[in-house]
């Protein structure tokens, strides 16, 4: 009786630790819009960031979050921090909020649930937007274009997010191998 009380608490836990992860957004890329324009462009590049960011970041280690390609580099955990980061000056553009440096604590499991809140937040603003001008990256008192959004965070994140696989390959965690990110889906 006891082995059937924990073989059943087993897969309870499991099955709400899958649900947790296919909550977060991104499991999938969102399907594509039926017109094009400037908003829904920006919008699907910030939605192919959020899926390979998911699968980049998801079921990391300590092992993994720990390594760093040399001594000079950033560590697997700090390159999170970074692309968490970048994803604050994506969504706070879309806010029109200025950005601010804010010393956060965060464990790796927030920063990643909250870099990819982010990035659908500013995915669907952007999605719905005719005119993306609008949304400039603030710092301070300094209003930059947002042509600066698509080379600097968005092209940053999407660099940091293909480090972030080739370390977990170092470390012998390979990325989920159903994962298509020419399609955005995850095969059965």
């Amino acid at each position: 009786m006891k082995r059937f009380i924990v073989i059943v608490t087993l897969v309870i836990f499991s099955r709400l630790a899958a649900q947790e992860n296919t909550e977060l957004p991104y499991y999938e890329v969102p399907d594509y819009s039926e017109k094009f324009t400037a908003g829904t462009m920006v919008a699907r590049m910030v939605d192919a960031l959020g899926f390979r960011y998911y699968w980049a970041s998801d079921s990391l280690t300590e092992k993994d979050l720990a390594y760093k390609a040399n001594e000079d580099g950033r560590s697997s955990k700090e390159t999170i921090k970074h692309i968490y980061d970048l994803s604050k000056i994506i969504v706070n553009s879309t806010l029109k909020k200025p950005n601010a440096r804010v010393n956060e604590n965060l464990s790796y499991s927030d920063m990643r649930s909250k870099t990819l809140t982010n990035l659908k937040t500013a995915a669907d603003i952007l999605r719905s937007s005719e005119n993306v001008s609008q949304y400039k990256i603030i710092f301070g008192e300094q209003e930059i274009p947002f042509w600066n959004q698509v080379n600097g965070p968005i092209a940053d994140a999407i660099w940091h997010c293909g480090q972030l696989v080739i370390y977990r390959r170092s470390t012998g965690n390979p990325i989920n191998p159903k994962v298509n990110h020419f399609s955005g889906k995850v095969r059965e």
